[in-house]
């Protein structure tokens, strides 16, 4: 499924997007206390999201990351497809490399299915979709 890395960022961006304030850009370690992550993966996986045109930084002491509106309407995909690739829509479940429908492995037909389930809500929620519970309270990004 999904790397921890992956994840780490997809929260990152949720923090991101549940900043409402748009003068309020967190750093590095602010983002990284508040999903309880790894502060050097964290500004690793902030600069690559930034290179992505995900999010945004702004260098300085006033400086800091954050998302624009637009940014915020991007599917979750995005950010999955800027850390770990694609790859994971279209793997064998059981990491064969020759795993096909005409030379399938014992949990092909069912794999594909929760693939293509996985694949459509990553595509159609936003990131602003799932800042909205972290904001009111209904959700949260560390446990």
């Amino acid at each position: 499924m999904l790397s921890l890395t992956c994840k780490t960022a997809i929260k990152a961006v949720i923090y991101l997007s549940s900043r409402t304030d748009p003068e309020d850009r967190p750093g590095i370690r602010e983002i990284a206390t508040a999903i309880n992550a790894n502060e050097h993966t964290v500004g690793k996986l902030l600069q690559t999201l930034v290179k992505q045109n995900v999010i945004n930084s702004i260098k300085g002491p006033s400086g800091g990351f954050y998302i624009s509106s637009e940014q915020q309407k991007l599917p979750i995909i995005t950010v999955i497809e800027a850390i770990d690739g694609t790859a994971l829509f279209t793997a064998c479940g059981l990491g064969l490399s020759k795993c096909s429908s005409t030379h399938p492995c014992p949990i092909h037909n069912d794999y594909q299915e929760g693939k293509k389930l996985l694949e459509k809500l990553f595509r159609t929620k936003r990131i602003i979709d799932l800042c909205g519970a972290v904001s009111s309270g209904a959700a949260y990004l560390i446990g």
